[in-house]
């Protein structure tokens, strides 16, 4: 095993067991609510009962920070709805609520403002904003959706945008012969190779989470690797055959490697099909985005 296997792997079980390593951080984490009886009822019954449940429900988290935790969770409850288009969204009542400063709800909604998700503005205060204002190319949103009620549509409109970027991407790295990054798709293989054998299902998805994200990188598109993003959120999105990747098997790997090898060989055509077979390994997939026929 390689020194760069045994590094990810050590580094994907301090993960599962619930010790960050350097730079990382839990992706699903959630703070602690409050009990109910430590924030005024009044605040939150009746038109503002759904923020009030969310936040009873909210799990414990010790991978976020305040700021973190509260972006996430008021972020879920407008992807999901229970914050509806127009509604508006009160700092004090959400501070009061979740425990925090009035400089973690400013700071936490200026991000929510970022991603397209809410509106402020003098006179009017903030706002959610409707769907199509928000930016769902945006990796945190694209999460959130693909865990609440616009899961299918979420997972379907991520095979379709893989469908249209990593064949293509993969066409064009074989052409540029990058050696560094060549090496590191090299590696990628090995490692999902040798997590596979070990059953270390976590390692082998983040080797395979580089992996694709490296052949984009490899491409020399800069608007293509603008979108890596995309693909990662897409392989990080669990539960669900939403590609070919996320269940370890000998058949992935090996579409993996032959991909490889048409980058090795500079072979455009053969990265391109070995991608395409990539992403219609599993049935699921193929009925979502029909493979192109064979000219």
């Amino acid at each position: 095993m390689s020194t760069l296997a045994h590094t990810m792997m050590t580094a994907a079980r301090q993960a599962d067991a619930g010790l960050a390593g350097s730079g990382e951080l839990d992706r699903y984490p959630y703070a602690e609510a409050p009990p109910a009886d430590r924030v005024g009822a009044s605040h939150w019954d009746g038109p503002d009962a759904e923020l009030g449940r969310v936040g009873r429900r909210a799990a414990g988290s010790r991978g976020r920070g305040l700021h973190g935790q509260l972006v996430q969770q008021l972020g879920q409850m407008i992807v999901s709805g229970d914050l509806g288009a127009d509604r508006p969204l009160v700092p004090e009542e959400i501070g009061q609520r979740f425990e925090v400063s009035r400089t973690v709800v400013r700071e936490s909604l200026r991000v929510l403002e970022a991603k397209g998700l809410v509106s402020a503005r003098p006179n009017v205060g903030t706002r959610v904003r409707p769907v199509s204002d928000w930016n769902l190319l945006d990796p945190d949103i694209i999460e959130w959706r693909a865990f609440g009620p616009q899961r299918e549509d979420q997972r379907r409109e991520l095979n379709e945008l893989r469908w249209t970027i990593e064949p293509l991407a993969a066409r064009l790295a074989a052409g540029h012969g990058r050696q560094d990054i060549q090496q590191r798709l090299t590696d990628m293989v090995e490692i999902m190779t040798h997590s596979l054998t070990q059953g270390d299902a976590l390692t082998f998805a983040r080797a395979d989470t580089e992996f694709h994200a490296l052949l984009i990188q490899a491409a020399g598109n800069r608007m293509l690797e603008h979108l890596s993003g995309i693909v990662s959120a897409a392989l990080q999105v669990s539960g669900t055959p939403i590609t070919s990747c996320d269940r370890p098997s000998e058949s992935v790997i090996s579409h993996h490697a032959r991909i490889n090898e048409a980058l090795v060989s500079a072979d455009p055509v053969g990265a391109e099909s070995a991608m395409r077979q990539l992403l219609t390994v599993h049935p699921e997939v193929e009925r979502v985005v029909p493979a192109p026929r064979e000219h």
